[in-house]
């Protein structure tokens, strides 16, 4: 049996790990920890694995317990730029503790990042919508900054600012790694993601939609059953896949 913990365990995300990891047959659910909890919980429950999911403010404390105290960490919550992944990697290193992040642990949504970096190295134009709930903290989204990261590294140079060359008014969004990436902030949304390509006489649609947080769920525990036997830090759930 894996022993797990879950911070952020009063959240929705939180909830649902909470829940899924209470059903999985090879795991038990040693310790919840809400917001201001002791952590102290994780260690005294004997957990081996502890899944993150609490905000960009805690998050780095949280981890640095974890490692510090040879819990192995899953981490769900975003905000996490380059400089923190060092910084985390680095206390991997110390600690011979691993800890693996992912700004989606959707499968569908991972699927949807792939297809997008391989369509990036075909298109010179391209853009990024994506929609959460109103509570979500981050703008833009850990997954589609991950997305653009991928495309940028698939394609040669920025793509084409085709609003602004244009000569329209107004921010057309965002531009992170040379896409530009539009955030909404809708009532009753979850995590919905569109890439647009667009081409000579053509547009090329890649979108995915998380409809319940349910579906981040078989990529959660897929994360905690092999983050023991992953070197250090890991990003991605497609490191996971065989893709």
């Amino acid at each position: 049996m894996i022993k797990v913990g879950v911070l952020g365990s009063n959240g929705r995300m939180g909830t649902a790990s909470c829940a899924a990891v209470d059903a999985a047959d090879d795991m038990e659910l040693v310790a919840r920890i809400a917001s201001k909890d002791d952590l102290d919980a994780l260690v005294a429950g004997g957990a081996g694995v502890a899944i993150e999911f609490t905000t960009p403010d805690s998050v780095m404390e949280n981890v640095r317990f974890l490692t510090t105290n040879s819990i192995h960490a899953v981490v769900g919550t975003t905000g996490l730029d380059a400089d923190r992944l060092k910084t985390i990697g680095s206390w991997t290193e110390e600690t011979g503790t691993n800890v693996f992040v992912a700004p989606n642990f959707a499968l569908g949504a991972v699927l949807m990042m792939h297809f997008a970096t391989q369509a990036a190295a075909h298109y010179d134009a391209a853009e990024i919508v994506e929609r959460h709930h109103p509570g979500k903290l981050d703008s833009p989204s850990g997954t589609s900054l991950r997305t653009a990261l991928l495309m940028a590294g698939a394609h040669d140079g920025p793509f084409e600012a085709l609003g602004v060359a244009a000569g329209h008014e107004g921010a057309p969004g965002e531009k992170h790694h040379g896409v530009t990436i539009h955030s909404l902030r809708l009532p009753d949304s979850v995590a919905h993601q569109e890439v647009v390509f667009g081409g000579s006489g053509e547009t090329l649609s890649i979108r995915h939609d998380s409809l319940d947080r349910t579906s981040f769920m078989p990529g959660v525990l897929m994360a905690v059953r092999k983050v023991s036997s992953l070197p250090g830090l890991t990003v991605g759930l497609e490191r996971l896949l065989d893709l």
